[in-house]
């Protein structure tokens, strides 16, 4: 494991400090505790409280406060129900005694039955691209404050159609990634959807911004994910490229709404995610 990834992991999977409470630290980039970061603490410290025979199936969070990375967050499980087939935990994400995250999480014991799933849409496989570690290299030594967050550095992002950030044309609303960690974590499912929990956060809000001359750094744009949801389907790996296929039907009322579908190579549908973002248009 590379010692980014392990960094990573070490945020992620976070320490329990009783049966139902769990406590977890923040990189101090960005100013603002990222999304994925919260949704994968809130998975972790939820699974941790189940039966090992479960696997979680979906989430369902709501954002409502933005969280200091300088600050730990408390995270308090509540253990609503244990049933033959399926378990459900409500995690509240803490700080100073409030609330910054609320979320309700599924799990499901592994059960066989019918099956089907939509196409993996035609792009170019990842190595035809090239690797979004070019571009944000010089991105950093050109406009240093729109370079995102060090955090993303283990994971290898390789985007089909990347938009020009410095000057956002308006384009269909749709994006294409491929995403594969920069090391191998081994088989353990929970740490592969801990993962992903934190990567489902990555380009829905923005690609609702791609019909609109602005992305998420424009000073007219004030922007706040507002909740999120998240499937998992099947069984995946990420030290193996996944396809991150993400679109946004509408954006309406100052809220973009964007959903996306997680592909492996050979076109599985393994996870998909759905998010709606305060997107406000500021006074020029």
């Amino acid at each position: 494991m590379s010692a980014n990834l392990d960094k990573l992991l070490s945020y992620l999977e976070i320490q329990a400090i009783d049966k139902y409470l769990f406590v977890g630290k923040s990189p101090r980039k960005p100013l603002r505790v990222f999304g994925g970061q919260v949704l994968a603490q809130s998975l972790n410290a939820a699974v941790r409280t189940v039966q090992e025979d479960r696997i979680a199936h979906s989430l369902h969070g709501y954002f409502l406060r933005p969280g200091d990375p300088e600050k730990q967050i408390v995270y308090e499980v509540d253990p609503i129900r244990d049933g033959k087939s399926f378990t459900t935990r409500r995690v509240v994400a803490k700080q100073d005694g409030r609330a910054i995250f609320n979320t309700a999480i599924s799990f499901q014991v592994v059960e066989e039955g019918l099956a089907h799933q939509s196409a993996m849409p035609d792009v170019p496989p990842p190595e035809e691209l090239e690797s979004d570690h070019v571009e944000l290299e010089k991105l950093a030594q050109s406009h240093p404050h729109l370079a995102p967050f060090s955090m993303m550095g283990p994971i290898e992002r390789r985007r089909v159609n990347p938009r020009n950030r410095l000057d956002p044309q308006p384009r269909e609303a749709v994006e294409h990634i491929w995403i594969r960690l920069g090391g191998e974590i081994g088989g353990d499912h929970v740490r592969h959807q801990t993962l992903l929990a934190y990567i489902s956060d990555f380009g829905l809000l923005g690609t609702a911004l791609y019909p609109h001359p602005y992305t998420p750094d424009s000073k007219r744009i004030q922007e706040a994910s507002l909740d999120h949801a998240l499937w998992f389907h099947r069984p995946f790996r990420l030290d193996d490229w996944i396809l991150y296929s993400i679109d946004s039907p509408n954006l309406s009322g100052s809220r973009g709404f964007s959903r996306g579908s997680f592909y492996t190579r050979d076109g599985v549908l393994v996870a998909s995610s759905a998010q709606e973002a305060l997107l406000r248009l500021l006074p020029g």
